[in-house]
C-alpha cells in the first residue's frame, strides 16, 4: 500500500512538472520580444544636460583691451566671465583678448589676418567686438578747429563698409559663432553735456552698426550709450574717456543680458543657477 502511494505521488509530480514546464515555455514563446523605444530623448539629454566649456574671442580697441581697468584684468571681460560662470550650462569660460589700444576699423581688419587671431575665431563659440570709437576720434582730431556734423556723416558710409567687412571676415572663419558688437557711448558728456550734436552722432553711428549686424545670422548689438548718458555716478577713468572699473562692470551687465536673452551655451539658452 505504501508502494502504491509512493508511486502514485511520484507520477503526479512528474505530470505536474511537465505541465508547468510546457506552460512556461508556451507563455514565453507567445510573448512578443519587448524592446526599448528608440525615440526616447536620451540623445537630447546627453547633449544639453551637462555643462559645456565656452570659448570667447574678444577683438577690437581699448575697450576690449581694458584701458581704465585699475586691476589690469581685461575691463568688462573679467566681469562678464564671472557672470557667465554663474550659469548652470557653463562648465568654464576661456577668453582670448586681442584688443589693441587705438585700433580703428581699418586696423582691426589687418589684425584679423593674424594667424593666432584667425585660429581663435575659428574655435570660438562667441566673438565679442568693440570698435568705432577711434574712427570717430580721428574725425574729431582731424577737424578740431572746424568740427561739423557733416564730416561725421561723410565718414559713416566708410565705417559701415569696413564694419561689414569685419563681420564678413568673422563669418568666413567661423559660420556658427555668435557675434556680439558693443556699441559706442559719448565720452564727452562730462565736458560738453550741453552740446547735443555729439550724442546725435553717437546715435547715428550706433544705428548704422545695428543695420550692419541685421545682415548676419546670430549677430547682436549691445547698446551701452544709455549706461553713460543717464548715470549719476562717475563711470569714467581719470583720462575722462575710457570707462573706470564701475563703467566696465555696467558694460558687462549689458553684455551678459544679451547672453541670457539670445545666446545658447551647450545647446541651451543660458539660465542662472537656482542656487545663486
Amino acid at each position: 500500500m505504501k508502494k502504491i502511494t509512493f508511486f502514485t505521488i511520484l507520477i503526479v509530480l512528474i505530470i505536474l512538472s511537465w505541465f508547468i514546464t510546457s506552460t512556461f515555455q508556451s507563455s514565453v514563446s507567445t510573448q512578443p520580444n519587448r524592446q526599448f523605444p528608440t525615440n526616447l530623448h536620451t540623445k537630447e539629454l546627453s547633449n544639453n544636460f551637462f555643462p559645456k566649456p565656452l570659448h570667447i574671442t574678444a577683438i577690437g580697441d581699448s575697450l576690449t583691451k581694458g584701458v581704465g581697468d585699475e586691476t589690469n584684468q581685461g575691463g568688462y571681460l573679467k566681469y562678464l566671465q564671472s557672470d557667465l560662470l554663474t550659469l548652470k550650462s557653463v562648465k568654464n569660460v576661456e577668453i582670448e583678448n586681442f584688443g589693441v589700444t587705438g585700433h580703428r576699423t581699418i586696423q582691426l581688419l589687418d589684425r584679423m589676418e593674424n594667424e593666432t587671431v584667425k585660429k581663435s575665431i575659428q574655435h570660438a563659440d562667441v566673438v565679442l567686438i568693440t570698435i568705432g570709437g577711434n574712427d570717430m576720434m580721428k574725425i574729431v582730431k582731424d577737424n578740431f578747429l572746424n568740427l561739423q556734423l557733416d564730416v561725421f556723416e561723410a565718414e559713416i558710409d566708410n565705417y559701415e563698409k569696413r564694419l561689414n567687412t569685419i563681420l564678413k571676415t568673422v563669418r568666413k572663419n567661423n559660420t556658427d559663432a555668435k557675434i556680439v558688437l558693443i556699441g559706442l557711448y559719448n565720452p564727452f558728456l562730462e565736458w560738453f553735456s550741453d552740446i547735443e550734436e555729439f550724442q546725435t552722432v553717437i546715435d547715428e553711428w550706433n544705428a548704422t552698426s545695428k543695420s550692419v549686424l541685421n545682415r548676419y545670422k546670430d549677430a547682436y548689438f549691445v547698446d551701452i550709450s544709455d549706461v553713460f548718458l543717464h548715470s549719476e555716478e562717475n563711470l569714467l577713468y581719470e583720462d575722462h574717456f575710457h570707462p573706470n572699473n564701475r563703467g566696465y562692470e555696467l558694460i558687462a551687465s549689458k553684455v551678459f543680458a544679451t547672453f541670457q536673452s539670445h545666446i545658447e551655451v551647450g545647446g541651451m539658452y543660458v539660465q542662472k543657477n537656482n542656487n545663486d
